[in-house]
């Protein structure tokens, strides 16, 4: 009874709305701008929730002893790959890396000396030989020297987040001994629990869409996925693990968002999404069939890419459709007769 009276309700609706005789109109002379209804192949995708999190996190250690003189930045501060975080007290270090360079450069001046007097013939070969081996021993103690120098000073090993602080200044740092946490925005993922019922069809197909962006208004192709080869035996989900590209996409780890897997795929007409008209509860089109105009209801289905709607029912592929509902009206306000029909779509009824 419901559908029965929608349906009488919206005839009524059209018969004020068109108040013309099934005559023809000269398409031709208004010059009305139509387009073709075409069938595509759609996606069938299935959105689901998912959670963001860093696929690298890692713990910076100590390579070396030392009094930590500074902590440059905290918990939940962002950083830089290779900036310095912390600094320990390089006295000891700095004083062997001066030892080790003044070592060098006198074995380094004195192979110099000895090459020079060698190829004038006046030293022996294994005197050279001495020389050099001296050069090599010394060019490495000055190496490990840099280093413990170097490692006074603590680096972020990638751009990311600090998340967790393991010491505080004035404490002696011991060789191994666990710094700073964070963890890298370089690289994210999507981790989805996904149903099932689902699995098969996404292993078969890889493909994965991941919204991102402010307020998730951006949906981008996912790099990869890594679905887990066996289920919760719980929840019997799977766990997929969805690899963001590389880029600046505006969500960090811990934020909600919606992954859409490729599942299938469908055909369906097509119609641009202009051309649909809307009245009160009722949509439809303007199909151009020779030298007539009819009022066509339809059953709208998903938006599409490129301002395009799915039409589930009421039209038929190559019929012409009006691109501007609004000349078809205008025809009407200026007394131009207008054929309507007012068929409802099997799926509606």
């Amino acid at each position: 009874m419901p559908s029965k009276m929608f349906r009488i309700i919206a005839v009524c609706f059209i018969g004020i709305s068109f108040t013309g005789n099934s005559q023809a109109v000269d398409t031709a002379a208004t010059g009305l701008e139509t387009v073709t209804v075409n069938k595509l192949e759609l996606p069938d995708l299935r959105v689901v929730d998912a959670t963001i999190e860093a696929v690298h996190q890692a713990t910076v250690s100590a390579q070396t002893s030392g009094r930590i003189t500074e902590i440059t930045v905290d918990v939940n501060d962002f950083v830089t790959k290779g900036s310095v975080i912390i600094r320990l007290r390089d006295k000891s270090q700095r004083a062997a890396f001066n030892v080790a360079k003044a070592r060098y450069d006198e074995a380094s001046a004195e192979y110099k000396r000895v090459k020079e007097v060698f190829d004038k013939k006046v030293v022996s070969k294994a005197a050279l030989d001495k020389a050099e081996a001296q050069l090599k021993t010394t060019r490495a103690r000055l190496e490990e020297a840099r280093e413990a120098l170097e490692n006074t000073q603590i680096r972020a090993p990638y751009s990311g987040i600090v998340v967790k602080r393991h010491v505080e200044v004035g404490e002696t740092a011991r060789v191994g001994q666990k710094l700073m946490t964070g963890l890298s925005l370089e690289k994210l993922r999507a981790v989805v629990e996904l149903p099932q019922t689902l699995v098969h069809a996404v292993r078969q197909h890889q493909t994965t869409w991941i919204w991102v962006g402010k307020d998730l208004a951006t949906r981008i192709k996912a790099e990869s996925l890594t679905i887990s080869p066996y289920a919760d035996p719980n929840s019997h989900t799977f766990l997929v693990r969805v690899n963001l590209p590389a880029g600046e996409h505006h969500i960090y780890p811990g934020m909600h968002t919606k992954v859409a897997f490729l599942t299938g795929k469908h055909d369906s007409l097509v119609v641009p999404e202009r051309a649909i008209a809307r009245r009160s509860e009722v949509s439809g089109v303007y199909v151009k069939d020779k030298d007539t105009i009819r009022f066509r209801y339809v059953r709208l289905g998903k938006k599409l890419p490129d301002q395009q709607r799915e039409i589930l029912s009421g039209l038929s592929v190559g019929e012409s459709v009006l691109v501007d509902p609004m000349q078809a009206v205008g025809l009407i306000k200026s007394g131009a007769p207008v054929s309507t029909e007012a068929t409802s779509s099997k799926d509606g009824e």
